[in-house]
């Protein structure tokens, strides 16, 4: 495995509860605001924007709403501005946790996630406290119903420039480094790909093996109520699950 924990993350997805489902349009909004605040609305030339209205679409996000956010964003002086924070902390059983937050109001999202964390028997600690413990990569994620030839998919991958690639049951992980992450996602594209999710950001470099019933529970409770939480946009953790 390359240390990722996506596997588990797509499966907590298609579970979500009702008010992470509802949550999702709203994140997305968010992240469609900063990036065009910060590349333009093209999503041609705009690798984030392309990324995030992928990922809308994936989510069945209407096109309406979509392009309505990127109008939104591109108005001179419309909208909120979003501050993008980091987070990290331990939750139960040790696992280091590393949250991506998008919001207007730092101390209310600062609040609500020591809350989260408190409640489930974790700890957000200082900027520093459990970075050290992951590293920055591109994970793509291909179905492997959609795509059966594993031989195949794997010298795709690697052809249009993953650093790795991992296989399992269900899905394909074509790892990438930082910078190539976009650009191997587009050479994919080009191929024919489609992808079951995509992310850039911190991968642990060493998993944490939880084996007690009550602990995974907390930490089941605990990423749903991140899920829950529209400040929240992606969290990134070290649990082996």
């Amino acid at each position: 495995m390359s240390g990722h924990s996506k596997w588990s993350n797509i499966r907590r997805k298609k579970e979500a509860s009702d008010a992470a489902k509802g949550a999702v349009f709203t994140k997305i909004a968010k992240d469609i605001a900063v990036a065009v605040k910060a590349g333009g609305p093209d999503p041609d030339g705009n690798s984030r924007l392309k990324d995030i209205i992928s990922k809308a679409k994936a989510a069945n996000m209407p096109n309406d709403n979509i392009n309505r956010a990127i109008k939104k964003a591109a108005g001179a002086g419309e909208g909120d501005d979003y501050e993008e924070i980091t987070y990290e902390g331990y939750g139960p059983g040790g696992v280091a946790v590393m949250v991506r937050a998008l919001t207007n109001n730092r101390n209310r999202t600062a609040a609500d996630l020591r809350h989260i964390f408190d409640k489930n028997g974790g700890n957000m600690g200082v900027s520093g406290s459990v970075s050290f413990l992951f590293e920055e990569k591109g994970s793509i994620l291909i179905s492997r119903e959609d795509f059966e030839d594993e031989d195949q998919v794997m010298m795709d991958s690697l052809e249009c420039g993953a650093a790795d690639f991992d296989a399992e049951e269900e899905y394909y992980e074509v790892i990438t480094d930082p910078d190539s992450y976009y650009a191997v996602k587009d050479a994919l594209e080009a191929k024919g790909y489609t992808f079951v999710d995509s992310s850039l950001g911190p991968v642990a470099t060493t998993l944490t093996t939880v084996t007690d019933e009550e602990v995974i529970a907390q930490l089941e409770k605990m990423f749903e109520m991140m899920d829950e939480n529209e400040d929240i946009q992606e969290y990134y953790h070290s649990w082996d699950n």
